[in-house]
Formats: structure tokens, C-alpha cells, sequence
């Protein structure tokens, strides 16, 4: 009886372990193995701000798809170099990528009005005209050719004017200095005399600490301390007048977008969004704390740029950008729009934020 017992029971045991294996059996076959994209970036692996949103928006994509979307992220010269980003994406060499657009000026002429233009909108502007304007359309059409759809990635507001080795009171100084600048701001300091200087962040410090360049700008307090661009350089300037902000930009493949389901889709336009609003966040306040500390523990000069040199460059600003607008079909759609809308919000600007300001 004993024996009939342990049979039983085996039985049972091994029917149960039959049932569980069935079930879990049709568990997979209902659940696909886990789409997988690659995103490569234009940042070191990691680094503060910039670095971190590409990470946040994939853990986004992957919670709010629930595995179903898996975007592996991989930093600046992991697969590929920091300028190769939007190639790489528009050939199809990995799915998506995390930039900035004034890096692909030498291909696309108006690309860096989806960054920053000088002297031209902050970070609160941009996003209006983007999502409220033409803005986002303009962006897109200039990429379609290329099969890359751009998605706004994040700002850091407004940047820092730069390190530089020597103090600043004209543009006199600005001449022949190499100087790490990108975007239109480095036509416009080429026009002033300045030798601009095309480095990804990575190479800064040791470019900036061994004299192969005289100065840079990168972004802000937040990022600078984190290079330890104060060990380079000893006099800081501000206002950032080459980037008032720097819009982010996520690259996505077109293809490999319009294979997705239409949930999918969606989902990358959300989690896209969450992280470009969180990043403005992160950087105005870490900025401020890392501000603190360069004038509190390091033997460093932050200091204001003349009001007369910065009326200068802003002349000279505006018009190398009407100059090329006018040889560009692309730019001068863009720009008109752009300036269009620049204006509209300053005068309604000078309106209402003198009054929340008293």
C-alpha cells in the first residue's frame, strides 16, 4: 500500500511538473523574444547630463513597452566615433543614436538651427517653436532624404561662454586663437579672426591643458567641472553666446521605425519626450552647484564678456546667417521661420516677464 502511495504521488508529481512545463511552454510561444535595438551616442560612456539621457530613455522604452523593446545604448567610440553618429544611423549601421545637429553642418548646412544659433532662442523658445511652430516639421523634412527621423533629446539651457587662458576684453583678443567651437557660432568666430576647432569632449581637457588648442567651450558648469576643464584653463566666461541653449537631438532609422507596431512607435515619441523635459531640469540645477564650487574651491577667474564685444558678435552673428541663408534654399526656410518666430516671442517677452520680475 506504501508502494501505491509513493506511485501515486510521483504521478502526481510528475503530471504537476508536466502542467507547469506546458504552461510555461505557451507563456514563450505568447511572448516573442524582445525586439533589440542599438543607440550610439556622441558622448563618453556615462558622462553627466548628455551621457545619462540616452541611458534614461531606454530604461523609459523598456518599462513602458515591458520588455518588448530593448535599446542597448553604447557611448562615443564603443561602435563608432563621435562624429560618425548620424551615418551610422542613416545607413542602418545601428537603429538610433543620441547627437547634437551642429555636427553634421559640413553635410547639412541648416542642421545646426535644430541645436543652437547664436544670440538666438533659449531653451524655453526652442521647445515652443519645435512643438508649437513649424519647428519639429522643418527638422524632419531636412532629414528625410537621408532616412533619419530627429527627435528633440534634451537642452542644457543656456551655455557658458567658454575657458580661456588669457583675459577677454575685444574681439582683437579673438585673433588667431584656436578655440573648440562647433555649429554656426564657428563661422562667426572664423569671421572675427578665431580659428575654430571641431573636438569631441572626450579630447578637451588634453587638448585645451597642452596647448593644441588656446580655448573651449563645451556646456556649462555641470559638465565642465566634470572634465576638469578648471585644470586647463584659469579664466571662465560668460554669457554663452554661441549656444543661449542646445537642443539634443535622437536619430532614428526610418526603416527600422516603420517595422515597429504602432504601440512601439508611440512609445519611443513618449519616453523621447520625458527625458528631453527631465535633462533642462538636471542641468539648471546641477549647474548652479557646480558654479558654487568653481568659485568657491578653485583658483579660477568666472568672468562677464564685454557688452561692447558681445554687441559686436551679435552683428556679426546675424549677418554670416542672412548671408548664408540667402545662398541655402533649406537655410532660408528654415531661418526665416526661425527668426520669425524669435521675434514674435520677444516682443510678447517685453511684455510680460518685466512684470513677474518686479
Amino acid at each position: 500500500m506504501m508502494k501505491n502511495h509513493y506511485r501515486l504521488g510521483a504521478l502526481l508529481c510528475l503530471f504537476l511538473l508536466m502542467l507547469g512545463c506546458s504552461e510555461q511552454n505557451a507563456d514563450e510561444v505568447a511572448s516573442p523574444a524582445p525586439i533589440e535595438w542599438q543607440l550610439a551616442t556622441s558622448w563618453p560612456k556615462g558622462f553627466p547630463g548628455v551621457g545619462h539621457t540616452a541611458e534614461a530613455f531606454a530604461q523609459q522604452v523598456n518599462e513602458l513597452s515591458q520588455g518588448r523593446l530593448v535599446i542597448h545604448v553604447h557611448g562615443a567610440g564603443e561602435l563608432l566615433p563621435s562624429f560618425d553618429v548620424f551615418d551610422a544611423v542613416s545607413k542602418g549601421r545601428v537603429q538610433m543614436g543620441h547627437s547634437a545637429a551642429y555636427y553634421w553642418q559640413n553635410m547639412i548646412p541648416a542642421a545646426p538651427f535644430f541645436t543652437a544659433v547664436p544670440f538666438g532662442m533659449n531653451a524655453y523658445e526652442m521647445d515652443t517653436w519645435l512643438s508649437q511652430g513649424n519647428g519639429l516639421a522643418l527638422w524632419q523634412d531636412l532629414y528625410a532624404p537621408y532616412g533619419v527621423i530627429p527627435l528633440p533629446g534634451g537642452n542644457t539651457g543656456a551655455q557658458a561662454g567658454g575657458w580661456f587662458q588669457k583675459d577677454i576684453q575685444s574681439l582683437d583678443d579673438f585673433r588667431g586663437m584656436k578655440m573648440r567651437m562647433s555649429g554656426f557660432a564657428s563661422h562667426v568666430f572664423q569671421e572675427v579672426g578665431g580659428v575654430p576647432v571641431n573636438l569631441p569632449g572626450g579630447e578637451l581637457f588634453t587638448a585645451l591643458k597642452t596647448g593644441a588648442i588656446d580655448a573651449a567651450e563645451w556646456i556649462g558648469p555641470y559638465n565642465d567641472l566634470a572634465f576638469g576643464l578648471q585644470n586647463a584653463a584659469t579664466y571662465y566666461y560668460y554669457p554663452g553666446w554661441q549656444e543661449p541653449s542646445a537642443t539634443m537631438e535622437f536619430l532614428i532609422n526610418q526603416s527600422a521605425y516603420e517595422a515597429l507596431p504602432a504601440d512601439l512607435r508611440e512609445i519611443i515619441v513618449v519616453a523621447a519626450d520625458v527625458v528631453h523635459k527631465k535633462m533642462l531640469e538636471t542641468y539648471t540645477h546641477e549647474n548652479i552647484l557646480a558654479l558654487q564650487v568653481l568659485n568657491n574651491e578653485h583658483d579660477v577667474f568666472v568672468k562677464a564678456f564685454p557688452p561692447a564685444l558681445l554687441a559686436e558678435l551679435e552683428l556679426a552673428s546675424w549677418a554670416w546667417l542672412e548671408q548664408q541663408s540667402a545662398q541655402d534654399a533649406s537655410m532660408a526656410r528654415i531661418y526665416a521661420s526661425y527668426r520669425q518666430f524669435l521675434r514674435d516671442h520677444r516682443a510678447y517677452r517685453d511684455v510680460t516677464e518685466p512684470l513677474t520680475a518686479q
